[in-house]
Order: C-alpha cells, then sequence, then structure tokens
C-alpha cells in the first residue's frame, strides 16, 4: 500500500470516529508535470492537532476492537468444541453438518440462496440444546481455513453465550438497534479464537420483536450480509414456540438450522416449528442428544424439505 492510500486509509478511520480533519488545497499557480494532472486535494491535519488526532484516533480504534477472552479449557471440560480438539469425534460431526451450509453459503450447491452466509440456529422449544449446538458450529466454522465467523446472541429474551463463553455481558444487537448513532464495529468483540468475533444480544428491551422486526434489523442484515459477505453469521435465536422473535428473523436469513431433542420433542411441536420458518429457502434439521446402538453420539442430522 502506498503512502497516499494508507494517509487516505488513516483519513476514512477518523471521518469514522467522528474527527473533523480540515483540507488544505493544492497552491493555485503549482505547476502539473509534463503530462500529468495535479492530484487531488487531500484533507490534513494541522501539525499542532496531530497530536489530538493521534490520541483520538487510538482510543476511537480500541473503542472499536474490544478483546475478549474465552477460556477455551472450560470449554473443553464442558463438552464444547475449541480449536484443539481438531480430530475429535464432535469436531468430525460438526464437518458433516457445516460442509452443505458452507456450500449454500460460497454458492456452491447450484442454487442462489439470498443472504445464504447468515445462518439461523433455532429450536422448537427451550433446552434442547441449540446455544450448545450454536457455539460448536461457530467453533467449527473458526477452523476453517477461508473463513472467519460472527456468534450472534439473538435469544434477546435468554441471553446465554456470553456467560456459556465466559465472557462479561456488553453492548449488543439490541442496542445497536435502538441507537442510530451507535455504529455496528463499537459492540463486535474479538476474541482469542483468531477467526471467531461475537456480537452479543446486548441490554433487554420489551420492544425486542418490534425491534427485530423492524427496518433498522433489516438494514443491519444487509450489512452484515453485503458488507462481511467473506464471513458466515450464526445467530442463536430464541426457541420457537413460546416466543415470536426468532420467526421474524427467519425471513430475513439465508439458512435455518432446527435443533430437536431426540425422544423428547414430538412430532406435533416440531410440525409447528417448520411451519413457523417456512418462509426461509433452507432448512437443516439436527437430531440432538441420540444415542446409537449404545454408542453417545451429540448429534444426528437430516433435511427438511
Amino acid at each position: 500500500m502506498s503512502i497516499i492510500e494508507q494517509a487516505a486509509k488513516r483519513l476514512e478511520e477518523l471521518r469514522r470516529a467522528g474527527i473533523e480533519v480540515p483540507v488544505v488545497p493544492m497552491p493555485t499557480g503549482a505547476p502539473a508535470a509534463a503530462g500529468r494532472a495535479l492530484p487531488t486535494p487531500l484533507p490534513v491535519a494541522p501539525a499542532e492537532l496531530a497530536p489530538t488526532v493521534n490520541a483520538d484516533l487510538e482510543q476511537a480504534v480500541a473503542r472499536r476492537s474490544r478483546e475478549v477472552v474465552i477460556d477455551l479449557a472450560r470449554l473443553e471440560r464442558e463438552g464444547y468444541l475449541v480449536p484443539s480438539q481438531a480430530r475429535s469425534k464432535l469436531a468430525e460431526q460438526m464437518r458433516i453438518i457445516k460442509r452443505p451450509l458452507l456450500a449454500n453459503a460460497n454458492g456452491d450447491s447450484g442454487q442462489t440462496i439470498p443472504r445464504a452466509n447468515l445462518i439461523q440456529v433455532v429450536s422448537a422449544m427451550p433446552e434442547e440444546g441449540k446455544t450448545f449446538f450454536a457455539i460448536n458450529l461457530a467453533m467449527s466454522i473458526a477452523m476453517e481455513v477461508d473463513h472467519h465467523v460472527l456468534l450472534v446472541d439473538a435469544d434477546v429474551l435468554r441471553p446465554s453465550v456470553l456467560r456459556r463463553l465466559g465472557v462479561e455481558p456488553a453492548p449488543g444487537l439490541l442496542d445497536v438497534l435502538q441507537s442510530k448513532d451507535l455504529p455496528l464495529s463499537d459492540v463486535l468483540l474479538r476474541t482469542n479464537v483468531e477467526k471467531l468475533s461475537i456480537l452479543p444480544a446486548g441490554a433487554a428491551n420489551q420492544k425486542s420483536t418490534e425491534l427485530l422486526a423492524s427496518a433498522a434489523m433489516s438494514n443491519l442484515l444487509d450489512e452484515l450480509a453485503a458488507k462481511y459477505s467473506d464471513r458466515i453469521i450464526v445467530f442463536d435465536a430464541p426457541p420457537l414456540i413460546p416466543t415470536t422473535e426468532s420467526r421474524v428473523l427467519a425471513s430475513h436469513v439465508g439458512q435455518v438450522v432446527m435443533v430437536v431433542e431426540a425422544e423428547k420433542t414430538t412430532h406435533s411441536v416440531v410440525t409447528q416449528a417448520y411451519a413457523a420458518v417456512a418462509q426461509c429457502p433452507v432448512v437443516l434439521s439436527v437430531l440432538n442428544k441420540c444415542q446409537n446402538k449404545g454408542a453417545s453420539d451429540a448429534y444426528g442430522y437430516y433435511y427438511s424439505a
């Protein structure tokens, strides 16, 4: 990157941070080199403002890219997938499950799916293992060579992603939807897993359903799908039957993963859950906590039309 390109990038960061930088025009009498036009004037910070500008920029960058530490040893003890378990049985199961999801997101499945990089993880009822699965799916995608993953705690009524990862509560999704002055980049959390970021649920709000159904949410999803096109976005969403938030979100994402607890969730309840996400173009179903001939398996999987 040239010096001019670096300067332009830095100035753009200043603008996004809300720092006004005056423009110093080119001298009107300066001659152009033969066959070459004068360069376009660039905004330049006066020397006396440089220390303040640099300090403000550093603060803005630090504020926008806060890093949190996930206790990976504790996660492993609790049965979650972690990067050090790349050859474990759970890792292999997650590879099988994530392949069709990634193929759809990459456009390799032979069908065009809008917002295919937005994946919603749901269940019909609480306690079926959807958050456990969503975290494992995000961890598995973070282990990919060509993908980054953003895990969104969209279970805004009972958020648990940060608690399970051992991270303190922080502003997030609902805060961005409520405030036009709060950029998404201000609430994204980087983690000690190289390709994994987190978007917390944010402060509880009585109008959570309306916020998820708002134009602000639609615009945010457009931003996530387009601006972060190299990133897979995994939403841990509320259960479908007792809430309405997941039904609203399902109308905006490209893929849904339905987590069903084996030998517990009834056929009629699952049927209702499928009907609630019928508008989503792709639904992948995962049978959780299933037993296979005496051997304990975390997941089975099958497709729903």
